[in-house]
């Protein structure tokens, strides 16, 4: 029994929905596979890698002992002294995805591991940190068989600005300014 259910790799911070605050809007972690529900991973456990622009490993967390779930691990990342050092995110997670798109209750924090090979634990982390960090040298991928990977869901909530439009928008601007200076 694989103890790694399912994963998502170079996820984008600028999709995360971190929500508005109140009932029905609190943000959400969702993610998509083939032949899967979607799922919200807001309370997964497990681990997790956060990446500057250039898709460079600088920090490595968990997720899951106490309130820390992987939603709020990577909100407070956004907040403290990390907030402007990282772009991307990958999370390897312990809790099963259900039928309904709801992840387990079966495997939380306080769950024992039991039922697998330590030749099985040795293939999943060698094959968490093969996919994570992709050494030059490496000719296989990680052997992550068993486990699920999820592709981030954008919300259509979330918008992204370009450089032109931030131009057109410093044009029409300056332009205004323009004309009221001309007016007085």
């Amino acid at each position: 029994m694989p103890i790694i259910k399912n994963y998502g790799f170079l996820w984008e911070r600028k999709f995360l929905y971190r929500g508005t605050g109140g009932d029905g809007n609190a943000g959400h972690l969702k993610g998509k596979s083939r032949g899967k529900p979607e799922a919200d991973f807001r309370e997964q456990i497990g681990v997790y890698v956060l990446y500057d622009r250039n898709q460079s490993i600088v920090y490595v967390g968990q997720a899951g002992n106490g309130n820390a779930t992987l939603f709020t691990r990577l909100k407070n990342h956004m907040n403290d002294t990390l907030w402007n050092r990282w772009e991307y995110f990958t999370w390897i997670g312990f809790r099963d995805v259900n039928a309904d798109g709801a992840l387990s209750n079966q495997q939380n924090i306080d769950s024992a591991v039991s039922g697998f090979k330590y030749s099985d634990a040795l293939d999943e982390i060698e094959g968490i940190l093969i996919e994570v960090i992709e050494p030059k040298l490496n000719k296989q991928s990680g052997r992550l068989a068993n486990a699920t990977e999820y592709l981030q869901v954008i919300d259509d909530r979330i918008t992204e600005i370009s450089m032109r439009q931030i131009q057109s928008n410093l044009l029409d601007i300056k332009e205004k300014l323009n004309k009221m200076a001309n007016m007085g």
